[in-house]
């Protein structure tokens, strides 16, 4: 549902299933803290909404993970493709912490 809702450009709905004091961590990068911080991102980053290729889903538990492909919209007009793996945790059906692992693809 999360992936999906981003992909559709649906940010709103995305940010409704996380917890008001959820953490994105970028693996080696940065770390978001709360739905504010997520909010500024997407509308910082997402200047088209991802296009996403997911190869496989795994969940346990409260835990999801998702292995796949993102594609993201640079301010040059050109999209550039990452390998990704996002690790997601849920506490009392709302996202609270989702650690990305982002590599952009070699060419």
């Amino acid at each position: 549902m999360g992936n999906s809702a981003i992909a559709r450009g649906d940010y709103q709905t995305f940010l409704s299933i996380c917890s008001d004091d959820t953490v994105w961590e970028f693996v080696g990068d940065r770390t978001l803290r709360g739905k504010a911080e997520v909010r500024a991102y997407m509308a910082e980053s997402y200047l088209a909404p991802p296009v996403f290729k997911v190869s496989h889903l795994i969940a346990e538990g409260e835990m999801l993970t998702a292995v796949g492909e993102i594609s993201l919209l640079g301010r040059d007009g050109k999209w550039t493709e990452y390998h990704y793996c996002d690790v997601w945790e849920f506490r009392d059906g709302l996202l609270e912490t989702l650690k990305a692992f982002v590599v952009e693809k070699i060419k």
